[in-house]
């Protein structure tokens, strides 16, 4: 029989019903015969109840305080699935991230795993018993209390699967699957069967939430394949793996990503001279804003248009950094737009199919959409455009590409 890890998350966990409703799937798959160790998060909200009393408490809290704090919400759940678990007869043991001993960096907030002691889990699925650990935290090397940060459950069942060399991680959530594209846009997006790893981390990259980055890049490197599956509703749902070696055979374009909180800023007229992009993006890094696509058009008359885009909630600060930076390059202005979404098509399938760049501008092209810029890699093209006309961008490409269709191999 198999080993599996299963993460639940917030939702997955969010009530006492709905706890014992996960019981039930974990007894089902140890009546199969399998082990199972459950990485769990607190229930739905409540980490957002406990930040909020630590702010009654204090404007900046102490980082090493929030971690004993928010680290509470997890250890909640693993005993009540515990005990719902015992209810069905069901033998199970509950571990914090430091008994487990998930031993990380002292950066509280966002500490990084540097090694796992699975000798206590060992013990206990040798002993026919369900392992239930409490995602998002670990233990440094003097035993402060440490968290993961943003998507640490996910990363925490990664990391066990890796250590206990697991067969699959089951990533278990309020979606059965990873979709063509959102279905709230696309009425017929289409659940993936398989994914690559590389595919999914530009799709998490681009704007898809279904999984975090930090957990994909862990299950990459590590070679865990990753399975996202719904919490409630039966079926096979999305596994993640390394992918075929051959691109032959895999479908041109496996998803289409966007991301409405884009912000676009151009500093015109800036001498073209060299050393310029370095004194425009200098300061925007020096203020925390991080950079996104950049494009610098060709230069007329010893002038050229510098423009990049940020995250919607940077662009204030960033308007306000460029506006001093056009002044100090003697550029002609600087102007900006929030009205502005990206649009990425991803599929492992464009390194061997030549023309997926020019078949998604004409598709563009049809619907009188303007394209403002352009960003390539291996295996994807993302366009920015006028934020009205994102979701009937991503209709058209979806129907461009078929993507409604089983995924087949094109010849």
């Amino acid at each position: 029989m198999a080993l599996y890890v299963q993460k639940y998350g917030g939702t997955s966990v969010g009530s006492v019903e709905r706890i014992q409703q996960v019981a039930d799937k974990v007894k089902g798959f140890r009546d199969q015969g399998h082990d199972i160790v459950v990485v769990v998060s607190a229930m739905s909200g409540e980490t957002n109840r406990l930040i909020s009393m630590a702010n009654e408490m204090q404007d900046k809290p102490s980082p090493r305080e929030m971690d004993v704090l928010v680290s509470t919400g997890e250890q909640v759940t693993i005993a009540l699935l515990c005990m719902a678990l015992s209810e069905r007869q069901c033998p199970a043991r509950s571990y914090t991230g430091g008994q487990v001993k998930i031993q990380t960096d002292s950066s509280h907030t966002k500490a990084r795993i540097q090694n796992i002691d699975v000798d206590n889990m060992r013990r206990d699925l040798n002993g026919g018993r369900v392992v239930v650990v409490a995602g998002f935290q670990g233990v440094d090397d003097e035993g402060n209390i440490t968290t993961l940060g943003r998507g640490g459950s996910d990363t925490t069942g990664v990391a066990l699967a890796a250590a206990l060399k697991a067969d699959e991680c089951q990533i278990y959530t309020d979606v059965d699957g990873v979709y063509t594209t959102d279905p709230r846009v696309v009425d017929n997006a289409r659940r993936l069967n398989e994914i690559t790893f590389e595919e999914m981390l530009e799709m998490a990259s681009l704007g898809s939430k279904v999984l975090q980055i930090r957990a994909v890049e862990f299950a990459g490197k590590y070679n865990v394949p990753l399975r996202v599956l719904h919490s409630f509703k039966e079926g096979p749902g999305t596994l993640i793996t390394t992918g075929s070696e051959d691109t032959m055979e895999q479908p041109v374009i496996s998803g289409i990503a966007f991301n409405r909180d884009e912000a676009k800023l151009t500093i015109t007229g800036v001498p073209d001279i060299p050393g310029v992009a370095s004194k425009i993006l200098g300061p925007i890094s020096d203020s925390n804003v991080e950079v996104d696509m950049i494009l610098q058009n060709v230069s007329a008359e010893g002038l050229t248009d510098f423009t990049f885009t940020v995250h919607r909630n940077d662009y204030d600060q960033a308007f306000e950094t460029i506006k001093t930076i056009a002044k100090s390059l003697n550029a002609k202005g600087a102007i900006g737009s929030e009205k502005i979404a990206k649009v990425s098509i991803v599929g492992v399938g464009m390194r061997s199919h030549a023309g997926v760049a020019s078949r998604m501008f004409e598709s563009l092209a049809n619907e009188n959409i303007n394209i403002q810029m352009i960003s390539t890699s291996e295996i994807k093209v993302s366009v920015e455009i006028d934020e009205k006309y994102l979701e009937l961008a991503v209709r058209a490409l979806h129907s461009t590409f078929e993507m409604d269709q089983p995924q087949t191999v094109e010849e």
